[in-house]
């Protein structure tokens, strides 16, 4: 795979926050985070799972030290592009988060091109409440999220409504939304 320059990724996955998970209004607290720069926007050039952990370990270590950073998209073109490494990787992931005693303090979050919910076919358009250009671990400061869920009016809808809407959008209307990232 050939290196591509960080910004065109981070234009991407910039592209599918702006027009998936902000306009569609599948992350209700997305949008104020965004809109005050909060969001970290990090590539990893990682070809190895221990180096894309020694990234995590580095970022986890630096949204603890810089307040003005709420959450992290560590993204990773280079490694896990198969979903079922990505999602096995996951455990290593919150291994790292027990590690460094930061289990409850943030977790991480998952976002893959091909990301699938057990239970679902690929092609079914509510996987892409979950699909992203590139592969992204996204680290979440917990004590925010539970800010915003407390303020939140229903957030146990979130999910049901974004599954709906996705469905009423169409698988296609969705592969369109995410290829237009990469314009």
């Amino acid at each position: 795979m050939s290196v591509l320059p960080d910004q065109s990724i981070i234009a991407a996955v910039r592209q599918w926050v702006e027009t998936v998970v902000i306009d569609l209004n599948l992350c209700p607290f997305a949008r104020k985070v965004y809109l005050k720069h909060g969001v970290r926007f990090a590539v990893s050039d990682a070809r190895t799972e221990e180096d894309l952990l020694l990234h995590l370990h580095k970022e986890l270590k630096r949204i603890q030290a810089d307040v003005s950073i709420d959450t992290t998209l560590l993204i990773h073109p280079y490694i896990l592009n198969d979903f079922m490494d990505y999602n096995q990787f996951l455990d290593l992931a919150d291994h790292l988060l027990s590690e460094m005693n930061l289990t409850g303090v943030f977790q991480i979050a998952s976002f893959h091109p091909a990301y699938q919910f057990a239970g679902t076919e690929s092609d079914d358009a509510e996987n892409y409440t979950n699909r992203s250009p590139y592969p992204v671990l996204h680290i979440i400061n917990e004590d925010d999220l539970e800010k915003a869920i407390s303020s939140h009016p229903d957030i146990a809808a979130v999910p049901i409504r974004n599954e709906q809407l996705l469905r009423d959008l169409g698988t296609n209307k969705m592969k369109a939304l995410l290829k237009a990232c990469f314009q």
